[in-house]
């Protein structure tokens, strides 16, 4: 069974049609599914997948309860480590998301640093993502770094400051240079 990790922004509340239909495709293959417990796009993923009445799920959370579970899934607690502050409180539970995925379903509002970073995490083990790009209406396959710096100059100067800001030293040292 393939494990798909799906995420997004936490800004966006409605799935596109393609994100939905390749869901269904995820559900209808049986592939395992790996997702956060974040508001925006991480809970509407759960809905849809609860609607489906799926069972193959893990829902990750860095908190001592997930903020959202919307099925009857297990959860797996990743702390955050000591002295991490705001969104980067959430890092080692991406990490673990992108470690154990073959492959990533991203939903991007064309800005969040987190999302983004986890396109980075899955280009780096070599697990490609789907990205569907929200602001400028794409989507693409990343399947590496190349791809993912590609993307990031897409994106334009300040989401790429944003991204560097968060980056780790491991993810650093993992781009082209």
């Amino acid at each position: 069974m393939a494990m798909i990790f799906i995420g997004g922004s936490r800004d966006i509340f409605e799935l596109p049609e393609p994100a939905v239909a390749r869901i269904g495709a995820i559900v209808a293959a049986e592939h395992g599914v790996l997702i956060g417990d974040a508001r925006g796009a991480d809970a509407e993923a759960q809905s849809l997948l609860a609607g489906y009445g799926y069972e193959h799920v893990g829902v990750f959370h860095t908190g001592k309860e997930p903020r959202n579970t919307l099925g009857d899934w297990a959860a797996y607690r990743i702390p955050a480590p000591d002295g991490a502050q705001g969104l980067c409180v959430h890092a080692a539970k991406d990490g673990e998301m992108a470690r154990r995925a073959n492959f990533g379903l991203m939903i991007w509002d064309g800005a969040s640093p987190g999302t983004c970073l986890n396109i980075l995490r899955l280009a780096v083990i070599g697990s490609p993502c789907v990205v569907y790009d929200m602001l400028r209406g794409t989507a693409a396959t990343i399947h590496d770094t190349v791809d993912w710096s590609a993307m990031l100059r897409d994106a334009g100067p300040e989401v790429r400051n944003a991204v560097e800001a968060r980056m780790t030293r491991d993810e650093r040292l993992a781009l082209p240079a």
